[in-house]
């Protein structure tokens, strides 16, 4: 068994592709975003780091001990830095679980629509995820490293 950590931009389908994965896998999904929307709704403000990250080391000690029982994991969260896939693999490497990361890149036209989707789909009620403004893309846009 292994860990699947997906990575990519904000909106690039990681979550649409990880629940695929889940289901022809039988794995279990591990999501940062699920649990902090499902803990404090869409007002974390400012104390969304410091939660996003407590909850991101939970679920690295999760993924270890859900893997050590046989079932594969995967980590959808985005990755977006270097610095967090080092991390990544130093967690696993001196743990000797096996990982791989999956890296979804969409083009622009496709990013920006996927966005307008999702936005839409959240005024309407129809998900609990995050708004994304234009503030709001240029701040992830930035945090992004291939």
């Amino acid at each position: 068994m292994q860990v699947t950590l997906i990575c990519g931009k904000l909106c690039s389908g990681k979550t649409t592709y990880a629940h695929k994965l889940r289901r022809e896998q039988h794995a279990v999904l591990l999501s940062c975003d699920e649990i902090t929307l499902a803990l404090t709704g869409l007002d974390a403000g400012e104390a969304f780091d410091g939660i996003a990250a407590r909850t991101q080391a939970y679920l690295y000690d999760k993924a270890a001990e859900i893997v050590s029982d046989g079932i594969g994991v995967i980590l959808d969260w985005g990755f977006w830095t270097k610095e967090s896939r080092a991390y990544a693999r130093e967690f696993f490497d001196s743990r000797g679980i096996p990982y791989t990361f999956v890296y979804l890149d969409v083009p622009d036209d496709v990013h920006r629509e996927r966005i307008a989707k999702r936005n839409a789909a959240v005024r309407a009620g129809e998900v609990l995820a995050y708004y994304v403004d234009e503030g709001l893309a240029r701040k992830f846009e930035g945090k992004f490293e291939v």
